[in-house]
């Protein structure tokens, strides 16, 4: 399913796509029965072969070293890394572009370049019970003391903490009508891991539950100024839902073809499954909302690259997040359907993904919240605004 991408996007979706089939695809199966864990030999391989890529470092600006890849080109990469299961993707650290904005140079050479270096990992801190992700009801609190900092709150889901160098935490400052985030070290006094639990995939970045107590940090690591907090939240929520839209229409395309596969080969009744008009309608629908996400996920990635207004473009990454995500477990339903028992074993693809994706409906804001960010988007600016 061709769609016009630019050169440089053709490129690089042809490095991704090798890298994925050569380095993580082949130990999806042993990394689903090992708790997500492949051995540690294995793992630095797939991590400095990463690093020799560029991968960690498409979105870092030249200025620092960086590739300085277009939305364009890293939608293209995540794409095809989307097309593994088991997470085996998140094993390089990506610096997002807004940090260059967001940080100091004494922060960027401590916390950010390590990551592009692939020497350490980060882990965000944002989510808690109540709020969830939204940011505007933030219960934790960082308050000043002297040249420091004292945070206080509880923090759900915190995605690879367990695996983590360092946290962003993001606290309200009271007295000051505004969020901040903060870097912290992931061994400072104060910080208690107090849950681990299961959840439905099989990977080895864990969603620990954690509370922080008196946690003193320098202001110094405070991530920029006074009102500048909600910004940055938005521009790495930009990026993750863009990029969730990314992996979604991989994983879509992967399902797509195993399932096809599967169908020509299955006789049944003397012909291939793939001659019943029912599994035929199940492949054409996949089909047909995988060339839309594709068309949507693009779009909006060169929205971004043309510098469109910045509200037009959250919308936007809204609803790629919303439609994609949501078409990415229907094609995992039809999938499994399509492959019938098989289909339900965990070796199998389908069952795999049935369970992976169910989270991008989630997590970076719900499917719900994505419908209100549309929806309010479009009553303040209309259609021709968003």
């Amino acid at each position: 399913m061709e769609i016009a991408i630019s050169k440089d996007a053709r490129a690089w979706q042809t490095i991704a796509r090798e890298y994925a089939d050569e380095y993580l695809q082949p130990h999806e199966v042993e990394a689903e029965l090992n708790e997500g864990v492949l051995p540690g030999e294995i793992t630095r391989r797939n991590r400095e072969r990463a690093v020799e890529l560029g991968f960690t470092a498409i979105d870092v600006p030249k200025s620092h070293g960086g590739l300085e890849l277009s939305m364009e080109s890293q939608v293209a990469i995540w794409e095809q890394l989307g097309r593994v299961t088991n997470a085996l993707s998140w094993c390089f650290s990506e610096p997002q572009s807004w940090m260059f904005d967001a940080c100091t140079e004494a922060q960027i050479e401590k916390y950010v370049m390590p990551m592009m270096r692939g020497e350490t990992k980060d882990c965000y801190a944002i989510t808690e019970s109540g709020p969830g992700s939204d940011i505007a009801g933030l219960e934790a609190t960082a308050t000043r003391d002297g040249d420091d900092y004292l945070l206080n709150g509880e923090k759900w889901y915190v995605t690879s903490a367990n695996l983590a160098d360092f946290f962003w935490f993001q606290a309200r400052i009271p007295g000051e009508d505004d969020e901040a985030l903060f870097f912290v070290e992931a061994d400072c006094d104060g910080i208690e891991m107090i849950a681990n639990p299961r959840f439905s995939h099989t990977y080895a970045s864990h969603h620990p539950t954690y509370v922080f107590t008196n946690v003193r940090v320098p202001a110094t690591q405070r991530v920029g100024e006074s009102g500048d907090g909600m910004a940055y939240t938005h521009s790495w929520f930009r990026h993750e839902r863009l990029m969730i839209g990314a992996r979604s229409c991989g994983a879509a395309a992967r399902l797509i073809e195993d399932a096809m596969a599967f169908a020509n080969e299955r006789i049944i009744d003397g012909a291939p499954l793939s001659e019943k008009q029912a599994i035929q309608f199940m492949l054409a629908d996949s089909a047909t909302e995988l060339y839309a996400s594709r068309l949507m996920t693009f779009e909006a990635a060169r929205a971004a690259d043309r510098g469109d207004d910045l509200k037009a473009q959250h919308s936007r990454c809204s609803m790629v997040k919303l439609y994609v995500s949501e078409m990415a477990n229907r094609v995992a339903d039809r999938a499994l359907q399509i492959f019938g028992g098989r289909g339900y074993m965990r070796e199998n693809v389908a069952e795999r993904f049935f369970r992976e994706l169910r989270v991008d409906r989630i997590w970076e804001g719900t499917s719900e919240i994505q419908r209100l960010i549309i929806a309010r988007s479009l009553l303040k600016r209309g259609l021709d605004g968003m």
